[in-house]
């Protein structure tokens, strides 16, 4: 949909129909070609088509020639029908096949639960991450944001996790990194972000997120795919009987409607149907209506995985699941007026195009 960049970080937004691949593979591009030293790939889905695969091979060999040393890491095991109700993004099979054809050192990345990063890490101090998977229909068909930071204290915490993951090619026991926020600045105002990575903090991500909804004090905004966290179910009604909270947003209904079949055949997450009902009634959230999953469907979800709290916007790979704590993730917190008001016009700009 459109860049909104200033000072040290840059946010993309995506929405189905409204950019094209080559203008998303044009900002990968920009940020492979800014590479003096490294590029670390971490990578849950990546199959790209011809011609975006020649411009992303292209840019990677410039680099190379130029001595920029490139590795990639990506989930090694995704189940052939996904378990969307823990938290796990639908995604074929494939991206073993893709990467390891483009000739860099790889590791697979095996692991119980996910691998489910997506993020890359350039010279240990720029991160590019947010909710995009490297593929024709998440550059195209779906809702997703990106953002680019150029941090060296964030990006080692990145370059941090990329390593572990690279030494042990499996992602238990990752991931348990102490971070504290670090400074940015967006449109001309100072602000702070601090990252978290699960599985090692994923109980701490869930705590946190809870913690600063149950503070909210004047908005809670949903942009995500998934709202399947009992712990931000539970807070989110909480907020709604208080009443002096808006609460409002857009989530992807087709997804959620599996979740809820899956659900009712757990006894001990039925009590989720009915609460996150009424927080969908109450609330008036917007349900995107995408193409149900198969490994050759149209993969057009609301893909985003953002809450705006206040002034603090929350992003990453991290979907609102219990699972999500146990997969590896990232995730930011980021304390920024203008970027909130940034993101909040984003959602108002979803929510009126998929309101019926």
């Amino acid at each position: 949909m459109s860049l909104v960049t200033s000072d040290n970080l840059a946010v993309f937004f995506l929405a189905q129909g409204e950019q094209s691949a080559d203008t998303v593979m044009a900002w990968l591009t920009a940020f492979i070609g800014a590479a003096r030293q490294t590029l670390d790939f971490a990578v849950y889905d990546m199959r790209l088509s011809e011609p975006l695969r020649s411009r992303f091979v292209s840019a990677l060999h410039e680099r190379a020639g130029a001595g920029v040393q490139i590795r990639f890491c990506y989930d090694s095991d995704k189940p052939l029908r996904p378990d969307v109700a823990g938290g796990q993004d639908p995604a074929p099979a494939g991206t073993g096949a893709f990467i390891q054809s483009l000739g860099y050192p790889w590791r697979r990345i095996a692991g119980m639960k996910l691998m489910h990063n997506k993020f890359v890490v350039r010279d240990g101090d720029s991160v590019w991450t947010g909710s995009t998977n490297m593929t024709d229909d998440a550059f195209t068909l779906m809702e997703n944001n990106i953002v680019t930071v150029d941090s060296a204290p964030l990006a080692a915490y990145y370059a941090e996790e990329f390593e572990q993951l690279w030494e042990k090619e499996n992602f238990e026991n990752t991931g348990k990194i102490r971070t504290v926020a670090a400074p940015i600045t967006f449109a001309g105002q100072p602000g702070n972000a601090r990252v978290m990575f699960s599985p090692g903090r994923g109980y701490e991500i869930d705590s946190e997120i809870a913690r600063r909804v149950r503070e909210a004090r004047r908005r809670v905004r949903i942009c995500s795919l998934l709202i399947n966290s009992g712990t931000l179910i539970s807070e989110l009604g909480n907020l709604l009987d208080r009443g002096n909270i808006r609460i409002d947003g857009i989530y992807d209904r087709t997804q959620m409607e599996d979740v809820y079949r899956q659900w009712q055949e757990v006894p001990s997450n039925r009590w989720k149907i009915p609460a996150l009902q009424q927080i969908v009634l109450r609330a008036g959230l917007v349900g995107k209506n995408s193409t149900p999953y198969t490994p050759t469907s149209k993969h057009d979800y609301m893909h985003n995985k953002v809450l705006v709290i206040d002034d603090t916007v929350i992003t990453g790979s991290y979907n609102f699941s219990r699972s999500a704590e146990f997969n590896a993730e990232n995730i930011l917190f980021i304390d920024s007026p203008p970027l909130a008001e940034t993101y909040s016009h984003y959602i108002d700009h979803l929510i009126g195009k998929y309101r019926k």
